[in-house]
């Protein structure tokens, strides 16, 4: 990477209910990677952005049904988001939200400088439409049964209203060229799927919904009886938080991370948007699987959902980061529950890291040695390069098996059964250094854990009293 400064955003979370486990994953990547970035290139030159998407007729209808206004409704949940992610111990810059103010005029100047480049114009939608997604449909985007593949219990509504329209469709080559680009989306498969979508073809983009209809959205700059399509607005959030900062710029990598389901925005209408308005462009659109749980897609309906906080308050934050990273949908979806998080809690943080750190502290507490303090090694080309490719779960396991050859060598040479005083503290010695390599690297994961174990084993007398991850 040649660029000087990072700016790493997550897709921000609709505000129609409050965030699960499924969306917790993706800002613990996204936080993985601020830490690791913050890191190399100092935190002046790391941007970390999140937040939440509140307008838009379903939280409209949300607040209607429970008999409040839609901003008392967006108010509550949007706190409730923040609460859960800051359980989490991310480290963001900003948490935006779409009603913010700034984001008000950024995204209504965005809009004006689309318009008055000539690629918005006046014209009419007939067709379908999914609240769920807030998202314009056709028939070979649903199920047989005539249905959101996302949103199955939700009924498609049959649309005809007068619209601005978007001229997406003239920007098909040039998003073909970008797409064709390695490493401007990750993972191949995605990007052999965005392709597929411009194959096709792109057709314009209502990018208003008439006030009569939605009245809950940002009041387009061309005409009051329009607000902002949702998606249209939610996008630019990126930009309105970035640009002021300094972090949207050619000199800046940006990098979006986000679930499957908002690829195809991200990928394809964002960097139109951009090109059309004059601004740079992102520099790689990350996209990870989904999180199911037992089995099952997570969806309230099925009442299967498990907020971040519940997780946090059985296993203690680092572990559930920890989890996350290390068997989280990187790729492809995977699978999760409760007694497998439990599982690996025991056997690579309790049985694992906590007692070979505790291990280590008692035989050097009790030899009564000393053991100063040297330089760490910087971090190696294997773990480097697992982050440069975004896969956080195999630099997690690199670290891990650092550890099993450390305890390894702790099994092997019985430092407990050593008698020699001066061959116990070589072993030791080296031992406790490794240690110290091995917790220089934990930082981006579970950087509670990191902070204790620098504190206890970056001293030259070592002694630790409490017990990082007691056993379940």
């Amino acid at each position: 990477m040649d660029k000087k400064k990072v700016l790493i955003t997550t897709a921000i979370d609709y505000t129609n209910d409050v965030i699960h486990i499924g969306h917790a994953y993706q800002k613990i990547l996204a936080d993985c990677l601020a830490r690791y970035y913050c890191e190399v290139l100092g935190n002046e030159n790391v941007y970390f952005l999140t937040g939440t998407d509140e307008y838009g007729s379903t939280n409209q209808k949300a607040a209607e049904k429970r008999g409040i206004t839609p901003k008392e409704h967006v108010d509550e949940i949007s706190s409730q988001d923040k609460a859960q992610l800051d359980a989490l111990n991310l480290s963001y810059n900003r948490f935006i939200r779409t009603t913010d103010p700034d984001h008000h005029e950024t995204a209504r100047n965005f809009f004006q400088s689309v318009f008055e480049k000539g690629d918005i114009y006046k014209g009419n939608y007939t067709g379908l439409y999914c609240e769920g997604c807030e998202a314009y449909k056709t028939m070979s985007e649903l199920d047989a049964d005539g249905r959101c593949l996302l949103h199955p219990t939700r009924d498609i509504q049959k649309v005809e209203e007068e619209n601005y329209f978007f001229k997406w469709s003239e920007y098909s080559d040039f998003l073909k060229q970008l797409i064709e680009s390695k490493g401007f989306v990750i993972p191949e498969g995605k990007r052999k799927e965005m392709l597929g979508f411009i194959e096709q073809g792109i057709t314009d983009l209502p990018v208003t919904r008439p006030v009569y209809k939605v009245n809950w959205g940002i009041q387009a700059p061309n005409d009051p009886d329009h607000v902002i399509y949702v998606w249209f607005d939610a996008l630019i959030n990126y930009f309105t938080a970035a640009e002021p900062e300094g972090f949207w710029n050619d000199d800046t990598y940006i990098i979006h991370v986000l679930g499957k389901d908002n690829a195809r925005w991200h990928a394809l209408l964002w960097p139109a948007m951009l090109k059309s308005a004059g601004k740079a462009l992102p520099s790689t659109i990350y996209v990870h699987g989904f999180v199911n749980l037992n089995g099952e897609k997570i969806s309230k309906s099925k009442g299967n959902i498990i907020k971040p906080s519940e997780l946090v308050s059985q296993f203690g934050t680092d572990a559930v980061r920890y989890y996350f990273i290390k068997h989280g949908p990187v790729v492809e979806d995977v699978d999760v529950s409760v007694d497998h998080i439990k599982q690996v809690y025991n056997s690579d943080l309790a049985n694992g890291l906590g007692n070979t750190a505790s291990r280590l502290a008692r035989l050097a507490e009790t030899s009564g040695f000393e053991f100063p303090v040297s330089e760490l090694k910087k971090w190696d080309e294997t773990f480097t390069e697992h982050f440069n490719n975004f896969r956080v779960d195999l630099a997690v396991q690199h670290v891990w098996s650092k550890l099993g050859v450390l305890d390894k060598h702790i099994n092997d040479n019985k430092p407990w059964a050593i008698k020699d005083a001066p061959h116990l503290q070589k072993i030791l010695t080296w031992e406790i250094n490794e240690l110290r390599e091995i917790i220089n690297y934990l930082e981006p994961f579970i950087p509670e854990t990191a902070s204790k174990l620098s504190a206890v084993f970056g001293k030259e007398t070592i002694s630790l009293k409490e017990q990082l991850f007691p056993r379940l």
